[in-house]
């Protein structure tokens, strides 16, 4: 049940002044259905109409509050002209200029020989004062309908700013003020006001400053977000390390057999990563743990020896990855070492059916399989391990926290669970949307990878780039040509793929190979192994090659309308080249002129291949939702907070969150009860539901 100190938050918008059956639909598009949505609907702007002039000494350019009398109608000959209006104080004449006027309206807004204040931005024209529309015009005895102060928000079609402002002001008004949920000393080292009092603040802001992110009253109201989300994770992650769970502990001999097999040696990095997770296994309580890893940086080995752990102590493990080009691919690498030390594994896709896959769950469920690679289809109902110990999730932000969940409950226990990602994501989302998990980092790349070399180039050098593509092509190089997302257009990345498909081909000959997202299963993989063979040398293909694609002799990746794509992606497609031992290049092919934000992404792309210092660029550069993919990733929508100007909250609040649960897991202190109502107003309810159900 939400606590009752709530009720008003939640009351349906329609309650308030000025809001019907017809406008409500325009509010709830705008912001939403409840009083706190409109609340936070935070301004971005901030009208200052305190500047009171006479007419000759305004300075034009400026908004300007005047106080006049309306001398004359000026009324156009024709609907083309506009309508005029001659007002004037004791310094000088000023023309009002409307166009599409009603006539009737504006003579009964300002009659001639009436006093007005007017309220607008004053112009210059043919060396004369005059305003445009104005903002506002009313009586002098309702000076109090103008603003002086006025907050400016993000709008939608149809609704008036004025509405707005008059819906929060009321809702304001009707909300009480909330028990304190913050520590004290946290609240006074900051100067943070109560929680009303914030939001009444980041309403009615006194000047520009008050705007900004670091405004006492707008981080009061971020923190407060920030520690909601924060709250809500550490719950979940109470709860599962609660869960009974089981010491994983291997014997070394499968691991140190697949040690002595590799022709190299593992990094720093990874030896730590490895050393992390063994000892997480090894606990009674289960695994929660992430792992980043740069692209080309050895995810996959350290995945390998964790399972290999699992199936030492007598339990399975299982690797799920979101395609299955990518599924194939860590069947191709992890498949040969394990069947050289008497390890079974298998895979499990969509493209199992009828006998093969029966057989396949048959001996799943009687432990002959002792690590299974698949996607989303191993997440089936009808999929039963004999003793499920590991579970392995590749590109974690492809897939939902239910999907999550769902792998974890194929075992009577709780399952040790290693999520991995090749996406470099910003410390303050990794908090955000992974603060339930423990996260290592793999930054080093392994020895004997070369630096990619990367240039930016015009679009319009294309048949250069064509003539140089086919120099290597006779040299024996291996290349990858990716097309572009098509934006507002009626034609498809794939169309586009298509259609450079057939120029490169009528070039190049059957060298040339294609795949792309609609391709079949067997289709796209046919392709691939004919690239990795090096029976077709130039690879055209679509974003499918993202991740998961190795093939160490390709040394060319050419990316076609490369400021079409974010900074992440741009590295990810970078990255499929430079798995070898041979010096790489990346072309992106930009288009002639592109806004400041992609050009700033491309010189970023030419400067650095840092996976985590380009993923905090691309998180300034596009914001959250962009980086990760909100829907994709259970990232929380976040109103008031700001992932990049609050960076330094997040942390603080994850630690917060955990002393709380630490000191108090039911939340019962009244600190905790506060938190409780903290946990509803952002609707993090989840959290409010693992406390209930014990």
């Amino acid at each position: 049940m939400r606590p009752q100190e709530l009720f008003t938050y939640f009351a349906d918008i329609e309650g308030l002044p000025g809001i019907g059956k017809r406008t409500r639909d325009l509010f709830e598009r705008l912001a939403g259905p409840r009083y706190r949505d409109i609340l936070f609907h935070q301004p971005i702007g901030l009208i200052d109409r305190r500047y009171r002039p006479q007419i000759a000494d305004a300075v034009p350019g400026s908004i300007v509050t005047l106080e006049v009398s309306v001398v004359a109608h000026q009324i156009p000959h024709s609907k083309r002209m506009p309508y005029k209006v001659v007002v004037q104080d004791d310094s000088s004449l000023l023309t009002l200029v409307f166009f599409h006027a009603r006539s009737d309206y504006l003579q009964k807004q300002l009659p001639e020989g009436e006093v007005r204040i007017i309220s607008g931005k004053l112009e210059r024209f043919q060396d004369q004062p005059q305003i445009t529309h104005p903002d506002y015009i009313v009586k002098p005895d309702a000076l109090d309908e103008l603003p002086l102060l006025e907050p400016i928000y993000p709008m939608t079609t149809g609704l008036s700013p004025k509405a707005l402002r008059k819906a929060v002001a009321a809702a304001i008004k009707a909300v009480p003020e909330l028990p304190n949920w913050h520590d004290e000393s946290l609240i006074e080292k900051h100067q943070w006001p109560s929680f009303k009092v914030a939001l009444i603040a980041s309403h009615n802001p006194e000047q520009a400053e008050a705007l900004e992110a670091s405004d006492p009253a707008r981080t009061r109201l971020a923190y407060d977000e920030i520690m909601a989300n924060q709250l809500a994770l550490a719950l979940v992650r109470d709860r599962a390390r609660r869960k009974q769970g089981r010491e994983t502990v291997g014997d070394g001999r499968h691991i140190t057999a697949i040690r002595d097999a590799l022709p190299y040696s593992l990094t720093g990095d990874q030896e730590n990563t490895i050393t992390e997770i063994l000892s997480d296994m090894a606990n009674p309580a289960a695994m929660l743990r992430l792992v980043q890893g740069d692209v080309g940086s050895g995810k996959t080995i350290v995945a390998l020896i964790a399972m290999l752990t699992a199936v030492e102590s007598g339990a399975q493990a299982a690797i799920l990855a979101p395609t299955e080009i990518l599924a194939r691919q860590h069947l191709a690498s992890i498949k040969p070492l394990c069947d050289a030390i008497g390890v079974r594994v298998e895979i499990l896709t969509g493209r199992n059916k009828g006998k093969a896959r029966d057989a396949i769950l048959a001996d799943l469920k009687a432990g002959e399989i002792d690590m299974l690679v698949g996607t989303h289809a191993v997440i089936q109902p009808d999929v039963d391990f004999k003793d499920l110990g590991l579970a392995v999730i590749d590109e974690q932000h492809r897939f939902g926290v239910q999907q999550r969940l769902a792998l974890t409950k194929k075992a009577g226990h709780s399952v040790d669970l290693l999520a991995m990602t090749a996406t470099p994501i910003p410390r303050t989302l990794t908090l955000t949307a992974y603060g339930d998990m423990d996260v290592s980092r793999i930054q080093e790349k392994p020895p004997g990878r070369q630096p990619i070399d990367t240039a930016v180039i015009s679009l319009d050098r294309m048949a250069q780039v064509v003539e140089r593509i086919g120099g290597k092509l006779a040299e024996g190089a291996r290349v990858y040509w990716v097309c572009p997302l098509v934006e507002e257009s009626e034609q498809s990345d794939l169309a586009a793929a298509e259609d450079r498909f057939a120029h490169l081909k009528q070039k190049f000959g059957p060298q040339v190979g294609l795949v792309h997202g609609r391709m079949k299963a067997l289709e796209k993989d046919a392709v691939m192994a004919q690239f990795k063979a090096g029976e077709i040398s130039l690879l055209v293909a679509t974003t499918v090659i993202e991740v998961g694609v190795d093939v160490p002799e390709a040394t060319i990746m050419v990316i076609e309308h490369a400021e079409r794509f974010g900074l992440a992606q741009l590295h990810q497609l970078r990255g499929r080249v430079g798995r070898g031992t041979a010096r790489s290049n990346c072309l992106l092919l930009r288009s002639e002129t592109i806004g400041q934000v992609a050009s700033d992404r491309l010189r970023i792309m030419r400067e650095s291949d840092d996976g985590f210092l380009i993923a905090e660029e691309d998180l300034r550069l596009r914001g959250a939702g962009e980086v990760l993919g909100t829907r994709q990733s259970g990232l929380p929508d976040l109103k008031l907070a700001n992932l990049y100007d609050h960076a330094e909250l997040f942390a603080t609040a994850r630690d917060d969150a955990r002393l709380v649960i630490a000191r108090d897991p039911q939340l019962s202190s009244e600190r905790g009860k506060a938190l409780r109502i903290l946990l509803y107003l952002f609707e993090r309810d989840e959290g409010v539901r693992l406390l209930q159900s014990g």
